[in-house]
């Protein structure tokens, strides 16, 4: 086999995402590195947005039960061993309540416990939404310097080689492109995801709390200091 046939067939057997990577010239490790940090924080988002859900009826129902029972003490013990953002919110209610504080002072207590424990469940979420746009820009900065690239070969070469140069300043614009635009829609996807399930663990907070509160107001009498 010639020299120039064994480099086309070697050429040939690398992994067409190592080889793509390769031709898309350094700002493919701008990408890479945003790609790390993507997956980085989806990883974490999931794992902490997993941990910190409380199926809602089961926990409502055991909270609620305590409460017509009487037994506020209880039901705060029972907020206490699972410490998530609903469980917190109906804690502050709660305490509230075994307290014997108004029912509009309540209602403070668990609109504020809501305000904490939302960043909770944001987290860096935000940034995921971030770095989408990001690769995007960078797989189009890496287009631009592919062409750019590309043209300035063309212009000073000879007519036999332009056409190979022009292939590779186009490869080399597509690949950025194409492996910006892929890290973005991880990246965007992932953030519309988690904003769906913060969103969901808010309502079911405010939900949660609005009808702690009608359950306090009509079983005060049955209350146990």
């Amino acid at each position: 086999m010639e020299p120039t046939a064994a480099v086309v067939a070697t050429a040939d057997n690398v992994n067409p995402i190592v080889r793509a990577f390769t031709e898309g010239g350094s700002v493919m490790y701008i990408i890479a590195f945003i790609a790390v940090l993507t997956l980085i924080l989806v990883v974490e988002r999931f794992m902490t947005l997993k941990s910190l859900r409380v199926d809602k009826k089961e926990f409502a129902d055991q909270v609620f039960r305590m409460i017509i029972g009487g037994d506020i003490r209880q039901a705060i013990s029972f907020c206490d061993s699972r410490p998530t953002p609903l469980a917190n919110t109906v804690k502050a209610g709660l305490v509230g309540a075994l307290n014997k504080r108004p029912d509009e002072e309540i209602q403070v207590a668990m609109d504020a416990a809501v305000m904490r424990e939302m960043p909770k469940l944001e987290g860096w979420t935000s940034f995921l939404a971030v770095f989408g746009n990001i690769a995007v820009l960078a797989g189009l900065l890496g287009t631009i310097l592919g062409m750019i690239g590309s043209f300035r070969a063309v212009s000073s070469a000879d007519p036999a080689t332009k056409a190979t140069l022009l292939s590779q300043g186009i490869s080399h614009a597509l690949n950025c492109t194409g492996f910006g635009l892929s890290v973005s829609i991880v990246a965007i996807v992932a953030y519309g995801l988690f904003q769906h399930m913060i969103q969901k663990s808010e309502n079911e907070m405010i939900e949660t709390s609005m009808s702690l509160m009608n359950l306090v107001a009509a079983n005060r009498d049955k209350m146990k200091d």
